[in-house]
């Protein structure tokens, strides 16, 4: 099988090269920019205006679909630029897009989610046979969040919002799945092992860090905190990941206490 991976220079995007690479599927990888390495074939694409799209569909048989921009040009890439990779694999006669998506989208009214939704509408309307992996947060999503949040003193955030973290590598080894079994049409859920609210989170991140900063809670107001601390980001899918947030605390930080 040989897949065209899009988005591949991101977190997921490396997990995913090299669990396909170690599969011994043939590769070729998508980037804004030139890019080497990886043991993959890099082509320039550009979703937002489909440049480069033609050429990179062209030969394969599947597509992953990670490419995805939160802080901008989210409707042109993320939904126009999923449009535009859909009828071009369509055209290319690609036999299977696996979409990556997220836990939560169909649910908490935030404006990147209802993005994402979108996409995975313009995916199962498309021609192509399709499969969409919804997935709950990555541990390096909460880590840089606390991180931000911290800069300025106290850890901010709602102590009783709640969160599920999966691991990276657990996901690309879902996603590989998904790509040998072939088309779902439909959508699948895929969750790490713990369920957190976000005051835990905060208590086990700041002894790993060996960090003194206090949480400040704060409520977040209306649907989107209700949503939140009803467990809009959960899901009850099996099987699970495996790997907690104690497990990346611990591989990220080890016994170095950081202030």
């Amino acid at each position: 099988m040989r897949v065209l991976v899009t988005g591949a220079g991101g977190r997921l995007g490396s997990a995913v090269l090299s669990r396909l690479r170690d599969d011994g599927l043939a590769v070729r990888a998508t980037s804004r920019r030139p890019r080497t390495g990886s043991g993959v074939d890099w082509v320039v694409v550009d979703l937002a205006s489909g440049d480069g799209l033609v050429e990179a569909v062209t030969g394969v048989d599947a597509v992953l679909h990670l490419a995805s921009s939160p802080r901008g040009r989210t409707h042109q890439v993320d939904v126009l630029g999923t449009r535009r990779l859909v009828v071009a694999a369509g055209a290319a006669g690609v036999r299977h897009l696996v979409y990556v998506s997220i836990v939560g989208v169909d649910r908490v009214p935030f404006a990147y989610y209802r993005h994402k939704l979108a996409a995975e509408q313009v995916v199962a309307a498309g021609p192509v046979p399709w499969s969409v992996l919804r997935a709950t947060q990555f541990p390096e999503f909460l880590d840089d969040l606390l991180a931000s949040s911290a800069r300025l003193g106290p850890v901010l955030g709602d102590r009783a919002v709640l969160a599920q973290p999966v691991d990276l590598d657990e996901v690309a080894a879902r996603l590989a799945a998904r790509l040998a079994a072939g088309p779902l049409g439909g959508i699948e859920e895929f969750g790490g092992p713990q369920v957190l609210r976000f005051d835990e989170a905060v208590r086990t991140w700041r002894e790993a860090r060996g960090s003194r900063r206090p949480l400040l809670p704060i409520r977040i107001p209306g649907r989107l905190g209700r949503e939140l601390r009803a467990g809009g980001l959960l899901t009850e899918a099996l099987p699970r990941g495996v790997r907690t947030w104690g497990d990346h605390l611990r591989d990220t930080y080890g016994g170095t206490a950081r202030r």
